[in-house]
């Protein structure tokens, strides 16, 4: 508001356009904008939902109906006995128990490394540090095509190969981890570890007690990523998994139609929602903190 003539008898006022209301009605160009946004919005979730709808609706029937010319969005006969053929004509019980233990396993130490490495990193100082970090940064660079035959002659030679132990040990440490934990760690201000030194908190307490308490954003973003990583991992149990009894729902799946019921499409279809279903769930149970993981690790306190 602006005061007019400056005299104190003056009662005129006038409004700034920073004053206007927030909540004022759109025009109708503006209308019809976010009415287009809207609709651009709803063809490209209607155009990532597709498939999965036809995945779940191909799950549901016979064999000789996935395929049909044209698409059979809805099934003509719900085929509710392929989610108990599944379990009973395959391995998929093993696979999805195999597959649960990796993902598990290998979450919890990425976590647990990733942010140790991170805390020391970020709150540490030595010499050699920034160089450290950027030397082990740089990793993520290196594509593992490069390096996964000495790796894979490596682990043979200390008799880890075809063992679950050796999905665990190549998945355990990442770099990625390490720089998504720093980056959060640092936006925490520096005065809290000031003031737990002071009570004479050590810097595992200070790392147990206030960095790893304040960081569940950072950390349910890296849970979930580590996990949907490892879940769908299919290179690497092919590679170090041989015996049928140690493969994963990605391995177990794709020898499933040549092996064993050749043409039965439903079935894998079938199989497919089962291999997706655990990450939809952890996913929605964590979207709040993976959103809000990603969006801050980058801000520095």
């Amino acid at each position: 508001m602006t005061l007019l003539n400056g005299a104190p008898d003056t009662h005129i006022l006038t409004s700034s356009p920073d004053d206007a209301p927030s909540g004022a009605p759109l025009t109708p160009t503006g209308r019809v904008l976010r009415a287009g946004g809207y609709a651009l919005l709803i063809i490209a979730a209607a155009g990532v939902l597709l498939p999965f709808f036809w995945m779940v609706s191909s799950s549901l029937k016979t064999s000789n109906d996935v395929f049909t010319i044209p698409v059979q969005w809805i099934p003509k006969t719900w085929v509710w006995k392929n989610y108990l053929d599944i379990w009973s004509q395959s391995g998929m019980a093993t696979w999805w128990k195999n597959t649960l233990l990796l993902s598990v396993v290998v979450t919890f130490l990425q976590v647990l490394t990733g942010s140790f490495a991170a805390y020391g990193f970020a709150r540490m100082r030595f010499p050699g540090r920034d160089t450290l970090f950027l030397v082990y940064l740089g990793t993520i660079a290196v594509p593992w095509q490069s390096y996964m035959i000495p790796q894979f002659i490596l682990f043979s030679k200390i008799h880890l190969s075809n063992t679950l132990w050796s999905i665990i040990l190549l998945q355990a440490f990442g770099a990625f981890g390490v720089f998504l934990m720093k980056q959060f760690f640092e936006s925490i201000p520096e005065e809290l570890s000031e003031a737990a030194r002071i009570d004479g908190l050590s810097e595992y307490g200070i790392y147990r007690r206030i960095m790893m308490p304040l960081s569940m954003p950072a950390i349910a973003s890296l849970t979930l990523l580590t996990f949907v990583n490892t879940w769908n991992d299919y290179l690497g149990p092919l590679i170090y998994l041989r015996s049928p009894n140690l493969w994963t729902i990605q391995l177990g799946l794709q020898t499933f139609i040549s092996t064993l019921y050749d043409s039965n499409y439903a079935l894998l279809f079938t199989g497919l929602v089962l291999s997706v279903l655990p990450v939809a769930v952890i996913f929605m149970l964590g979207q709040r903190y993976f959103v809000e993981g990603i969006a801050t690790s980058g801000i520095k306190g």
